[in-house]
């Protein structure tokens, strides 16, 4: 009797169907980080993420079962497109990534960031979640921005100086949702691009 064996499944049967879910899920992130910077937390629901990313309410549970598994999923989603973006920064002209860094927070991913903090001050099922991951997105633009700007920490006051151009950029960014007051922000990361590469250069 010919031994029995496990039935074996072609690679090209499985992987559509295991496309098709990652193009799913990639949409619904897509589609919530979306939703957050345009209608806030509390006009984010499931039914409004599914419709926004063209799929059914029943698809969107089936890839994060709850409200709060979508956005805190959103939440690592931002977190790593912001952690993309900053290792895409210019690292030729310090004045060129002084204003990339800004440009960061005050676009579309730092909005919808701000959403979710502004959610976990409130929701307690989000708060633990949207700390830690700020926290280690909080690190990591502190490490590539280091390192886009050339900076020698060992020496005295250059960790703050990046710390503390990463706190303007995050205050420009706050800002920038109230007003596009662009000429007034360009003159302030003009200053800030000239005294980040005193700083650094002495």
């Amino acid at each position: 009797m010919a031994a029995l064996t496990a039935p074996r499944h072609d690679r090209s049967d499985r992987n559509p169907k295991q496309d098709r879910s990652r193009v799913t899920r990639q949409r619904l992130l897509e589609a919530a980080v979306a939703c957050l910077a345009e209608y806030g937390w509390a006009g984010s629901t499931v039914a409004v993420v599914a419709e926004r990313a063209g799929v059914s309410r029943g698809a969107a549970q089936h890839h994060f079962p709850t409200r709060e598994d979508l956005f805190t999923a959103a939440v690592e989603y931002v977190a790593e497109e912001r952690s993309q973006a900053l290792r895409a920064l210019p690292t030729d002209d310090r004045a060129q990534t002084v204003a990339a860094l800004v440009g960061l927070y005050t676009g579309p991913l730092f909005r919808a960031a701000l959403q979710l903090w502004v959610a976990a001050a409130h929701e307690d099922q989000l708060r633990d979640r949207v700390a830690e991951l700020e926290a280690r997105v909080g690190r990591e633009s502190h490490r590539i921005a280091v390192e886009l700007l050339g900076a020698d920490e060992s020496r005295p006051g250059v960790r703050e100086t990046v710390q503390g151009l990463l706190d303007m950029a995050r205050g420009l960014g706050l800002a920038t949702l109230l007003s596009d007051d662009t000429a007034r922000r360009d003159r302030v990361v003009a200053q800030w691009a000239r005294l980040i590469d005193e700083a650094l250069s002495n």
